[in-house]
């Protein structure tokens, strides 16, 4: 448990005593507003209030008018469509709203979700084959497609209309695939004026875009759940029209009707969906969605999303908590794995790791929670006989795919975002490209960079850290990448009593300001080795996330410990908040 260097933000308490006068806040939210970008009035208000219309229209978005003219000929024609999804939880959840909103048009819609061990990541040429010996005439990705360059080009030559939807990075040679109409916000040419969406959500706007010349439009906002989920379960920046998305979808999730949704709240413990928040979507629904096309075959999500019937909901349910609990079980052996492979992260800036067998499920999980323990980008790669495939997680500073990219000629395939990758190599360049990634690495990260850190938004005094605050807090959310939970530093605080050991990895403290006023905070897995726990004596500096916890109807404050300084007389100094 070593201290990390903490970075606390500055604030201008002028602007935020002027901003929490309009807005009728406390300076602290304020504060906390203006450090995230929103600093006037109208801005901080649009963030405090996601509404339907911060919605952007969806015809901004490059070929989207193609995309649906083509969808509504195949409706009204009765062409057979095929979705072709993703297998992970940000492409599964975009097949299921678009499944369901072509039925609700009434057209003979199909849908196809690869396996990600038998057919692997994106559009496949065999997958169409077998579309175009079906009956099928178009086929509309949902997040994959942006790179399928070959596959599409047989699709043109043998009459199968394409449309892609994708959010990942198109391939800056080939430039946009050769389909009949792609929709990429970050595609070249796109004037979108939001580049964050997900898989899902770009899914979404064509949903959208569609129920306008049906004219349902009052329809749209019910998929909103459902996008919700896929959103931050994909990691998706929470700002702009995500932020929306989330949140109106959060707000609409007591009134759940589809019988998969219903049933999968249920079993992930969320009760009746009220008052639940983005940690719910992304730490229970999601790692349950995802862990089908991690485990097993993905295809079961959408089956869930589209029965109507509440006993299969019941058992597609329950198959998905199972796999999930399997999928712990086998990330946690690669991660024991993988860590012991490593032999001294302090010589490498990247580490790429391999092994034989590893489950491909999870590598990238596992190289996820390594690249956090190490605070280093990580590739872990599964080697299965001629051919290992790898999945990479990267840390703020760098960017992975611009890594991968100087190696790419060492690759079968490869592709992702800035800070998450997959890639298929032989397994005998895999030292060659250990050597060259860190190379790259090498030159874009310094010693500052590889740094654990943590940064502070505010410093309060105890006397601030109140419950009102905690509650007050909950304004900003949802939270999640793109908007954090704020993390807070109060100083000259005391243990009242022995920390608590929760389970062998927790710790529980009673602490307490020059007041007395206790406070209760919880360190979660800061035990790496059970039985030994540290002796927090003397003054105690401490970064935090403060909440406010609802257990069987009863709201208590409690402290989330980020990190903790022992010091010895620590003076008392004029903090944020005085007087």
């Amino acid at each position: 448990m070593k201290a990390k260097r903490w970075i606390v933000r500055e604030h201008d308490a002028e602007s935020a005593a002027s901003l929490a006068r309009v807005l009728g806040v406390s300076p602290i939210l304020a504060a906390l507003l203006i450090n995230r970008g929103y600093a006037d009035e109208r801005a901080a208000r649009i963030f405090l209030s996601p509404t339907y219309d911060q919605l952007h229209e969806p015809y901004s978005m490059l070929g989207m008018k193609e995309a649906v003219a083509r969808l509504q000929k195949a409706i009204n024609t009765g062409e057979r469509v095929l979705i072709y999804g993703d297998y992970d939880v940000d492409g599964t959840t975009g097949t299921a709203i678009l499944l369901r909103a072509l039925k609700l048009l009434n057209a003979n819609a199909g849908f196809h979700i690869p396996h990600r061990f038998t057919e692997g990541y994106g559009i496949q040429q065999a997958a169409l084959k077998k579309a175009v010996a079906d009956g099928y005439t178009l086929v509309v990705s949902i997040d994959c497609g942006i790179r399928a360059h070959e596959p599409l080009y047989w699709a043109r030559k043998n009459g199968l209309d394409v449309i892609i939807t994708d959010h990942h990075l198109p391939d800056e040679k080939e430039g946009a695939p050769p389909a009949f109409a792609v929709l990429n916000p970050n595609q070249v040419g796109c004037t979108y004026p939001d580049k964050n969406l997900a898989g899902v959500g770009v899914a979404f706007k064509l949903v959208h875009a569609l129920f306008r010349e049906q004219g349902r439009e009052a329809q749209v906002p019910a998929f909103m759940k459902v996008v919700a989920i896929g959103t931050v379960a994909d990691v998706a920046k929470l700002v702009g029209e995500n932020r929306a998305i989330v949140a109106l979808g959060l707000r609409d999730l007591a009134r759940v009707a589809n019988p998969g949704l219903r049933a999968l709240i249920d079993v992930a413990g969320c009760g009746d969906g009220k008052g639940m928040t983005a940690y719910d979507l992304g730490f229970r629904l999601g790692p349950r969605i995802n862990a089908a096309g991690r485990m097993d075959a993905a295809r079961a999500v959408v089956e869930l999303f589209d029965t109507r019937d509440s006993d299969e909901a019941r058992r597609l349910a329950n198959h998905l908590d199972a796999r999930n609990e399997e999928r712990k079980t086998v990330q946690q052996q690669i991660i024991d794995l993988a860590v012991a492979e490593l032999k001294d992260p302090k010589d490498c800036f990247v580490a790429v790791i391999a092994g034989e067998g590893w489950h491909r499920g999870v590598i990238g999980i596992a190289a996820s929670k390594i690249a956090e323990r190490l605070n280093r980008p990580c590739v872990v790669l599964s080697v299965d006989g001629e051919v290992a495939h790898g999945s990479g997680r990267s840390i703020e500073a760098y960017h992975l795919l611009n890594g991968l990219t100087a190696c790419s000629d060492l690759f079968e395939k490869f592709g992702g975002h800035s800070h998450a990758a997959g890639i298929t190599i032989r397994p005998a360049r895999i030292d060659e490209f250990r050597r060259r990634l860190n190379e790259h690495a090498a030159s874009c990260l310094t010693a500052e960079d590889l740094q654990p850190s943590v940064s502070i938004d505010l410093e309060l005094r105890p006397e601030n850290v109140t419950f009102s605050l905690a509650r007050e807090l909950e304004a900003l959310e949802p939270f999640g990448a793109g908007n954090p939970r704020p993390v807070f530093m109060t100083k000259n605080l005391r243990c009242l009593s022995e920390p608590v050991v929760i389970k062998d990895r927790h710790l529980k403290l009673r602490l307490a300001g020059p007041q007395n006023r206790p406070l209760e905070a919880v360190w979660w897995n800061c035990i790496e080795t059970p039985g030994q726990t540290p002796e927090l004596k003397g003054s105690i500096e401490l970064a935090y996330m403060l909440e406010a916890n609802a257990w069987n109807g009863d709201y208590r404050m409690q402290l989330n410990v980020v990190d903790l300084i022992c010091r010895g007389g620590t003076p008392w100094p004029p903090l944020f908040g005085c007087d």
